[in-house]
């Protein structure tokens, strides 16, 4: 934004950079323009669907771009000499050559600068929080947020350039509690850490690898009591989490290709694109739950990670003794969470008689019940066969008398299948309850609707279906 003066006339100019990584957007609406006229985006697919696909290939590494006037004055010390700790960690026979090399010569065989020019990558990683203007509308920031149970801001802080060391100073102001679990076969517990710090590092690491700088906006991380939610700017340049997992190899397109190579020289990130892969398998190998990405909203990914163990029988005995590929644990991990399946995974687990049920109600099958000794939680699951129900509410009449119709459907609920949704439930149940009425002979409802009243016409030691004989029948 520019402010001056023309004619004796205050004036005002505003530069809007062209999008990158996703469309400009004003008041949370983004617009196109079409002809002479500003039209909202998501009147036009087409237009939207070809602008999504030009930004997912981004064709210039804004990371790459050098920034003039700017010099070795312009990072920070202490960053520099952390960067050169973990070069050393990433490259251990290079000690004796390290220590010759001057701060610009390790920056470029570092490749954080090109030709000892400073780039925004190395402001980014390395540079003082008070030149961090070079980068502007860009932002290189981090911001923490402490949340209660009930969603409320309890605490925040700003962690600005060099993000080098943001890791360390976000995972110190992290309530990472102390958790228990019992292995099976010992009645003495393990004691982990509700999130992993390698785990934490990797995430926040990625999420600075992968931001839409050019559009501004920071990386946030929201704490709550059992949670972490990581969310940077940009859409999920692979696609998809599980084509990541499945592939294990480095994805064919970067939004900033040069930072995240820094990044693997300095010993910020793994090989670049193995990382999500080997945070899933040390949730895996912690037994707990996977972590959850978000992308639904192309302007933005969010990863959260979930610290406690959501079943602690099924999580530790499922992972420790079964021999599950990755993807397969990571789509039950879906399955207990109650989130949607697409359709591969669910042909996969199917095939391998893991879960049962229709989706969306799914969860795990028999096979993993037994293996996880779980099985009462199965039973609730799957329900129970047609006559069972109809004998609870027998039962019922037989021992409170005359009810409602609103009284056993209250009750019935109770019964069923947690699978089950609540509209799938009230039709159960009422399929159930008109058939008892049009065919079983031994219940006499009389009216309609929820007041309707109920009544055994055979007494229970009349009924051979309750466990009686057959001599006599008589109003209740």
């Amino acid at each position: 934004m520019y402010e001056f003066h023309e004619d004796g006339k205050p004036m005002v100019l505003f530069t809007i950079p062209a999008a990158g990584g996703t469309p400009v957007s004003f008041q949370g609406i983004r617009y196109i323009r079409v002809g002479s006229y500003k039209k909202r985006l998501n009147e036009f697919p087409d237009k939207e669907a070809n602008l999504w696909r030009m930004l997912r290939s981004p064709r210039e590494d804004w990371s790459a771009g050098v920034v003039e006037g700017t010099g070795l004055q312009d990072l920070d010390p202490r960053a520099v000499s952390f960067a050169r700790t973990q070069y050393l960690k990433k490259h251990p026979g290079k000690g004796e050559e390290l220590d010759e090399w001057d701060d610009l010569t390790f920056l470029n065989k570092a490749k954080v600068c090109i030709d000892g020019k400073i780039t925004r990558t190395a402001l980014v990683l390395l540079g003082r929080e008070e030149s961090a203007h070079h980068l502007s509308p860009a932002q290189a920031r981090v911001t923490w947020v402490l949340k209660d149970a009930d969603g409320m801001d309890q605490d925040y802080r700003h962690f600005d350039a060099p993000l080098i060391l943001a890791g360390d100073d976000l995972l110190a102001k992290i309530r990472n509690l102390t958790v228990r679990q019992l292995p099976s076969g010992t009645l003495f517990p393990d004691e982990l850490t509700q999130y992993d710090p390698w785990v934490i590092r990797e995430t926040l690491h990625n999420c600075i690898a992968h931001q839409a700088y050019p559009v501004g906006g920071k990386i946030t991380v929201v704490e709550k009591p059992d949670s972490l939610l990581f969310t940077n700017r940009g859409s999920f340049l692979p696609g998809s989490v599980e084509e990541v997992i499945e592939r294990d190899a480095p994805p064919e397109v970067y939004r900033n290709g040069f930072l995240a190579q820094a990044m693997v020289n300095l010993n910020m990130i793994d090989t670049i694109g193995s990382g999500i892969r080997k945070v899933f398998s040390l949730q895996k190998k912690r037994s707990f739950p996977m972590p959850d990405y978000d992308l639904s909203d192309p302007s933005k990914v969010s990863v959260l990670l979930t610290g406690r163990v959501i079943d602690e029988n099924y999580t530790k005995l499922l992972l420790d003794h079964t021999d599950l590929r990755l993807v397969d644990v990571i789509a039950l991990d879906r399955v207990q969470k109650k989130k949607a399946l697409d359709d591969v995974a669910f042909r996969n687990l199917k095939k391998l008689r893991l879960i049962e049920g229709r989706r969306p109600n799914l969860f795990v099958s028999a096979k993993v019940a037994a293996a996880t000794g779980d099985k009462a939680a199965y039973i609730k699951n799957r329900g129970l066969d047609k006559e069972h129900y109809k004998q609870l509410v027998k039962l019922h009449l037989e021992k409170f008398g005359p009810t409602t119709r609103k009284e056993l459907e209250d009750f019935l609920r109770e019964k069923v299948s947690d699978a089950l949704s609540d509209d799938q439930k009230t039709n159960k149940i009422r399929n159930l309850l008109q058939e008892m009425r049009r065919d079983d002979k031994s219940i006499h409802p009389s009216g309609r609707g929820p007041g309707a009243i109920w009544e055994l016409t055979i007494r229970q030691n009349e009924d051979p279906s309750l466990g009686g004989s057959e001599t006599g029948i008589s109003k209740a």
